[in-house]
């Protein structure tokens, strides 16, 4: 019985962590106008747990960012830049 509960458990386990999956997504950042503002969004969103990668473009006005959406969300990412005074939307 223990060692049938154990199996049981640990399969849970590993199918509940398969759910876990990388994203990218591509966020429309407003109010960036010089290398700062750039910096200082990539900050922002590569201090939230669960961020692998931010890649921010003054030029297209964007933030392509690589997150674990086990440990994160788009909202997360969302209000990270909002705080950092530069709101952001997600893009179509």
């Amino acid at each position: 019985m223990i060692r049938l509960m154990s199996s049981a458990m640990l399969a849970l386990l590993i199918s509940s962590s398969s759910f876990a999956a990388e994203r990218t997504i591509t966020l429309a950042v407003q109010k960036m106008v010089c290398d700062f503002c750039t910096s200082a969004v990539k900050r922002s969103l590569e201090a939230i747990p669960g961020v692998a990668k931010a890649v921010v473009s003054l030029e297209s006005k964007t933030a392509v960012v690589t997150y674990d959406d086990d440990k994160t969300d788009v909202k997360s990412l969302i209000d990270a830049t909002t705080k950092a005074g530069y709101p952001s939307e997600l893009k179509s």
